[in-house]
């Protein structure tokens, strides 16, 4: 069973300590610090919610954000993690803990100041990671009801891609890249085709999934097959829809600098095809 002796005690929710290996870590959990002396021994399975950051980049970030964070506001942080973590089932890393605790700090204070922040991206967000984006609603909803207050709904989409990047471990900066990709994608599709797609139709959800679907696609380097018959059949009777996924997957080309491949373009001209046929 893994134990940590104390060193430090920084406020009733967290601990500098050190563990077997003499490293010094943070433990962070709710009540974890109260009554805690130094040399206190604490083992690692008699604390219900217990985030440790071993990075010491992190421990330091971290550090720097305890002042502005008061302990009400800490232990909704820290239960709203626990939420992400059993709601996904995955643990959180301590980079995805640290990030998501900046920002959830930073959106309370932006509220308290009535500096709301807009979410361009909350559509495609709610429409490319569904489950992420229940998950963060109900950590907003347990955020506004545990410090009464009133995060604006945006927050859900931008709390999501947090979630989504705990999920696939991947960076938040990266997965934001990709749903302003989409948004750009689709501005592109109605600019060209002088329609508003409505955004809570199904051609809408089918579209921006395809396109997620292509974007991973490229990311991973998997190739599809290209049907060559298709392809010059579209060329020759869709041209339009045609030359204009080439250009998606030129812009796609660009943003993720990774090669798109051939057939990527006649699925998206069937895609578009179909859309346009809805739209006339």
């Amino acid at each position: 069973m893994t134990q940590f002796k104390v060193k430090k005690t920084l406020n009733n929710n967290v601990l500098i300590a050190s563990d077997f290996h003499g490293e010094e870590i943070i433990l962070i959990g709710k009540g974890i610090g109260f009554n805690k002396k130094k040399d206190d021994l604490i083992e690692e399975d008699s604390v219900e919610k217990l985030f440790v950051l071993r990075n010491e980049a992190d421990q330091e970030y971290y550090k720097n954000l305890l002042p502005n964070i008061d302990e009400k506001t800490l232990n909704a942080i820290i239960d709203s993690l626990d939420i992400i973590s059993r709601k996904s089932n995955v643990l959180i890393t301590e980079q995805v803990h640290v990030a998501l605790t900046d920002h959830i700090l930073f959106a309370i204070n932006r509220l308290m100041k009535g500096m709301a922040i807009r979410n361009p991206f909350l559509t495609e967000t709610k429409v490319l990671y569904p489950f992420e984006y229940e998950v963060a609603a109900e950590v907003v909803d347990f955020i506004n009801q545990s410090m009464a207050i009133n995060l604006p709904e945006g927050e859900i989409g931008f709390i999501a891609l947090h979630v989504h990047g705990a999920i696939t471990n991947q960076d938040v900066s990266d997965i934001n890249k990709y749903s302003q990709l989409v948004t750009k994608l689709i501005s592109m599709i109605e600019d060209q085709f002088r329609l508003t797609i409505d955004r809570n139709s199904i051609d809408y959800i089918r579209l921006v999934r395809h396109i997620r679907y292509t974007i991973e696609r490229v990311i991973n380097e998997e190739k599809i097959e290209e049907p060559e018959k298709i392809a010059a059949l579209l060329k020759n009777e869709y041209p339009t829809c045609y030359n204009l996924s080439w250009k998606l997957i030129k812009i796609m080309q660009q943003t993720l600098k990774k090669p798109v491949y051939d057939a990527e373009a006649v699925y998206l001209t069937m895609h578009l095809q179909r859309l346009t046929n809805k739209y006339e």
